[in-house]
């Protein structure tokens, strides 16, 4: 279905202001959308991308100044639950992929699903699931157009969700889940949870490893992006549109919450959290059991919840650790004061 400002606008309730016939081919996030793309900015945080994306099209909240004139407004009251009733109108076009290499090696209990393509050398154990069956979704087909690049090792039980991308040299060890849906939901008026499509994928590029059990959810719209070289432990959660930068390292039972970006030769200890939304510079550690809850823009040691430089969550343990021996200063010197006052009344009269 063609699909234009006007038409985006009508099925929301929402004002228009600038072109209602702008033609609205796809949908992407405000930073990386494109020309003829409809984004949407629902958080203060993304409002800074509106001076420079490049989609056509924006839902924005009532009250945001409008001063493209290249840029087609359509103003709702909550932008998110609009797109999520627009999105459903558009999907990215299904193209059919190359086919299995002869030199793959496919252990015969493992299911491969329609126009999947696995490169050279490539091992895939027992039990594997790549892409799955086709399927009706939102009025579109969904082929499984999983990609697999050469020298990729696949241990048993291994499942591969449709439209993602592994790349070259990829090892994932047994009961990894590479493209589960994200975990997306809006509440209605009545409060009850409606599940937002998570119309994206999973791109992991070359020579990654992901560890047993680790799941990475595909993306709400775009990609959720594991780059080069980064390494993952065993029961790592990597939630939607997450983008990991290359070179780092992720330990077991770590977590990263939605749209949170992690840069180049960062590393995550055990039991890391991350929310959403954030950003960490390059060469960024973060300690075992901490809780990163705002962006860290300088690289360095950080460790505590909330995470802070590793200099002062030490001076802050010591302070900790010595509490039971400052509250019997404390006592001892409030005694004191005590004594001196009574000393100083009995004096007095």
């Amino acid at each position: 279905m063609e699909f234009n400002a006007k038409h985006a606008a009508g099925l929301v309730g929402g004002k228009l202001f600038g072109s209602e016939n702008i033609k609205l081919n796809g949908i992407a996030k405000i930073e990386e959308a494109k020309n003829g793309d409809l984004t949407f900015v629902y958080l203060p945080a993304y409002e800074k991308f509106i001076d420079t994306t490049q989609a056509s099209a924006i839902l924005v909240k009532p009250g945001i100044e409008k001063v493209r004139s290249d840029l087609t407004y359509i103003e709702v009251s909550d932008p998110k639950t609009a797109f999520q009733i627009i999105i459903s109108k558009f999907f990215k076009p299904v193209f059919p992929l190359e086919g299995i290499d002869a030199s793959a090696s496919i252990h015969e209990s493992a299911v491969i699903g329609e126009n999947v393509a696995i490169g050279k050398n490539v091992v895939i154990s027992a039990g594997c699931v790549i892409g799955s069956n086709s399927k009706i979704f939102h009025n579109s087909v969904i082929m499984d157009n999983v990609k697999i690049g050469e020298n990729a090792l696949l241990f048993p039980n291994v499942s591969i969700r449709e439209n993602c991308e592994i790349g070259n040299n990829c090892i994932i060890h047994s009961g990894a889940v590479i493209g589960t849906d994200g975990f997306g939901y809006a509440p209605d008026s009545e409060g009850i949870y409606q599940k937002i499509p998570q119309i994206g994928n999973v791109l992991i590029e070359d020579e990654v490893e992901i560890g047993s059990n680790t799941t990475i959810d595909r993306a709400a719209m775009g990609s959720t992006i594991i780059k080069k070289g980064v390494k993952i432990d065993n029961l790592v959660q990597i939630a939607h549109n997450v983008s990991i930068g290359e070179n780092s390292a992720i330990s077991a039972q770590s977590g990263v919450s939605g749209s949170a970006k992690v840069g180049k030769n960062c590393i995550l200890a055990g039991q890391v959290g991350l929310v959403g939304h954030l950003e960490l510079a390059d060469n960024v550690i973060v300690a075992a059991q901490s809780g990163v809850s705002k962006s860290i823009l300088k690289p360095g040691i950080y460790f505590g919840s909330p995470a802070k430089e590793l200099s002062v969550s030490k001076k802050l343990e010591a302070h900790f650790r010595s509490l039971p021996k400052y509250a019997e200063k404390i006592k001892a010197l409030e005694d004191k004061i005590k004594l001196l006052e009574d000393n100083k009344i009995a004096k007095e009269d």
